[in-house]
């Protein structure tokens, strides 16, 4: 098992100067689920508004953007209280977004949170969408956005728990979010006239919920298989993130 990195202390004071220098230009929050992310994002952004800069947050949730699954994606909007936020509940349940459509709409919302004058944070666990945004991806010859509509210069703050507090978040957030009405969601999502193929699509808790609702699992095999399909998750973010170390990104780890 790979050692963790080191946990670092950030200062919101040397943050915000850098990004008044222009040596910064996007705040980056990232990390795997359970690890934090949100939290530690909304409490750097009222720490900045304290310090009278102003900060909005842009998802990089592959599937927050998706309206009317809330329990399963844990969009836990009201943690954000006044702090503006983006990219959330943009498009329909059932709906295909892919990372094109979410390149345009981080432009626009980025653009928009610089007009105002407010520090921009980027908060998810989705690799892909936040590379896509801050190393100027380009997918094919002619895809893509040009690289002056995007980030360049941005800071990345990773959520750091260990394995066995990750392990223990994941369970215990899932045994509250099936209390919380998890399996009421998938049902309504269901008899809404959202395909089961479509749910099943998005992946872990939509995926077993809508298994378990057509008979394919008992409660407990659900709860089981998906309890192990969230660690396993876990666990490819993290390597995930490990991986742009590697390529050259650097990353400050901090125990949120």
């Amino acid at each position: 098992m790979a050692p963790l990195p080191e946990a670092e202390t950030v200062d919101p004071v040397a943050l915000l100067d850098a990004w008044r220098r222009g040596d910064i230009d996007l705040v980056c929050v990232l990390g795997p689920t359970a690890s934090g992310k949100t939290r530690y994002a909304v409490g750097l952004a009222r720490e900045l508004n304290r310090l009278q800069a102003g900060a909005e947050i842009l998802s990089a949730d592959s599937r927050q953007v998706y309206r009317g699954m809330d329990i399963g994606t844990g969009k836990d909007l009201a943690e954000y209280g006044e702090v503006p936020y983006h990219l959330i509940d943009i498009v329909p349940a059932g709906a295909k977004y892919n990372i094109y459509q979410y390149q345009e709409a981080f432009a626009q919302a980025y653009a928009g949170v610089l007009r105002r004058g407010a520090v921009p944070i980027l908060c998810g666990g989705s690799g892909l969408y936040i590379e896509s945004v801050t190393r100027s991806y380009k997918f094919g010859k002619e895809n893509g956005l040009p690289p002056e509509r995007l980030p360049r210069k941005t800071y990345y703050i990773g959520t750091l728990v260990t394995r066995e507090e990750r392990v223990a978040r994941i369970d215990r957030r899932l045994e509250e979010r099936l209390q919380e009405g998890l399996v009421e969601e998938v049902r309504g999502l269901l008899e809404g006239g959202i395909a089961p193929e479509d749910l099943i699509y998005y992946g872990l808790e939509y995926k077993f919920v809508t298994q378990y609702l057509l008979g394919q699992h008992s409660y407990e095999e659900m709860a089981i298989l998906l309890g192990n399909a969230i660690h396993q998750f876990a666990k490819r973010q993290m390597t995930w993130f490990r991986g742009m170390e590697r390529d050259g990104v650097r990353i400050h780890w901090t125990r949120p």
